[in-house]
């Protein structure tokens, strides 16, 4: 790991953005990073830093890059640098900002980091699976950030979401997040532990990206991780805890129409080894990612006897 980063030498060598990109992306190179929290690279890594320290848009035109920076500006990216490779704090927590789907998150370490292939499905309005005008009611289950729950309601503008989380600290960050977009009136924001504070309620879609980390998993993962917090990661010894509970309950929240998707990561093997039975539909994405399945209501009810918690 790269050790004693000489800010004071950069700040007063370095001129441009495209000076503090480059000299980003070689301190992250020597530092041995683990990426995953937008980024799979060094290089992607120091443009995201830089540039959201300076307010910029990802897709600007690189004849800004020759911009000269002053002071406070140059002592805020070395700062942040400094501290993604001496403290592996993921880029994400450091801008307090995070894309998913096309959308600007805020976010802090109070909640997961957008990153679901979710956003996929979003993007693509659940197609071919559901029709938009039949979607009246959507439900996000561990919503952290309500970046999912967000999304939705852009996507299905007409649409009531409930967006529920057990950790009151996440909700205060998706709190920020609704605001942020104007749409109050359209998430509601729930604190239940899963289902328990839904009674009597029903809907045509329910997503989750719920903890399903096994506790060897957790124990593995390296520092950028471990940042998160721990209780939208780690779930029992085998990660799949929290998906029995909702595998098991889903179907009474359901519209008879409705449909179930989850993402269970790495859980996937262990999960079909556990309910042979069940006729998972495991969803394919163009822009990388694995691990969701879907279920329809129809098929939830037909085969609940052969799910417990």
């Amino acid at each position: 790991m790269s050790k004693g980063i000489d800010t004071n030498e950069a700040v007063e060598q370095m001129v441009t953005i495209r000076d503090f990109i480059r000299w980003a992306v070689t301190q992250f190179n020597q530092a041995d990073l683990v990426y995953g929290h937008g980024t799979d690279n060094g290089w992607d890594e120091a443009v995201n830093l830089v540039l959201t320290s300076l307010h910029l848009p990802p897709d600007i035109d690189t004849n800004v890059l020759d911009a000269k920076l002053v002071l406070a500006e140059k002592e805020l990216i070395v700062q942040r640098v400094k501290r993604r490779v001496e403290e592996r704090i993921p880029v994400p927590y450091l801008v307090n900002e995070a894309w998913f789907a096309g959308l600007n998150f805020y976010v802090d370490e109070r909640v997961l980091i957008p990153r679901s292939p979710i956003a996929e499905l979003l993007e693509d309005e659940f197609s071919p699976w559901v029709e938009e005008g039949n979607v009246q009611r959507i439900l996000d289950l561990c919503t952290g950030s309500g970046c999912i729950a967000i999304s939705a309601a852009f996507t299905f503008p007409d649409a009531i979401v409930d967006a529920v989380d057990i950790s009151s600290s996440a909700l205060e960050v998706a709190k920020i997040n609704v605001e942020r977009f104007g749409l109050e009136e359209n998430v509601n924001l729930i604190q239940s532990d899963l289902f328990t504070a839904l009674s009597g309620k029903q809907y045509d879609i329910i997503v989750s990206n719920p903890p399903y980390v096994g506790k060897a998993e957790y124990d593995a993962l390296p520092a950028e991780y471990i940042r998160e917090p721990k209780q939208a990661l780690l779930c029992d010894e085998d990660g799949l805890g929290i998906i029995r509970r909702i595998l098991a309950h889903a179907a009474d929240y359901l519209s008879p129409t409705g449909i179930l998707i989850v993402e269970v990561g790495f859980g996937q093997d262990l999960l079909e080894a556990e309910l042979p039975g069940i006729p998972f539909t495991w969803l394919q994405f163009e822009k990388g990612g694995e691990g969701v399945f879907l279920l329809t209501s129809e098929e939830l009810r037909e085969f609940r006897h052969l799910i417990s918690e």
